[in-house]
């Protein structure tokens, strides 16, 4: 907790005439010489500043929600959508496309095999290795100086290597990106094999 807030604290716990006697016990031992080293006090404002921080929890940090990601489970995705700049509208369709473009495993590439936890495990086979993660972005649009598409993604996220794009919240941004220059064309099936109707 930063000094000012306990500093606040102690002139308020004064302010209302709040004694140190009154101050509940802490439900675990404090060592005294804690207190005596960091504050060197005895008495005044830094003894009640040395008083607070044996009764004020210690500051607890929070572990990061790490998303267990499962081959055929979208059921992560649209929060990380939203967040990524996707508008409500458009996730059933960003959910149709991730699913069948990556099985909804962000770290696949191409045509890699995975286990049920998204995991790579091999590969089916290694013609589409530029494809990267969740949206399987193809190499023309992270590649410098592609001809076809100049690098998109290179240029306007600076990302110009694939493992940025391993990672869902990266790759959704970088299919915004795509999607706002050629719309869901990137990921028609009919415009890369030109034989649907």
């Amino acid at each position: 907790m930063p000094t000012i807030i306990k500093a606040i604290i102690a002139f308020a716990l004064s302010a209302i005439g709040l004694g140190v006697s009154q101050i509940p016990v802490p439900v675990e031992p404090v060592i005294e010489t804690d207190f005596a080293e960091r504050y060197d006090a005895v008495g005044g404002f830094a003894q009640t500043m040395a008083t607070i921080y044996r009764y004020v929890p210690p500051v607890t940090t929070t572990t990061p929600v790490t998303t267990v990601y499962r081959h055929g489970d979208c059921s992560w995705l649209p929060a990380v959508a939203l967040q990524a700049g996707w508008s409500a509208d458009q996730i059933p369709q960003l959910l149709k496309i991730s699913a069948r473009e990556s099985g909804c495993c962000p770290r696949r590439i191409g045509g890699q095999r995975v286990l049920p936890d998204c995991t790579p495990n091999g590969f089916a086979e290694t013609t589409h290795m530029s494809d990267s993660g969740l949206m399987q972005i193809n190499g023309v649009h992270w590649l410098q100086n592609h001809a076809q598409y100049d690098g998109l993604v290179c240029k306007q996220m600076r990302i110009c290597t694939q493992e940025p794009l391993l990672d869902a919240l990266t790759n959704l941004r970088a299919a915004r990106l795509i999607y706002s220059q050629v719309g869901w064309s990137a990921w028609d099936i009919c415009h890369r094999e030109k034989n649907c109707k």
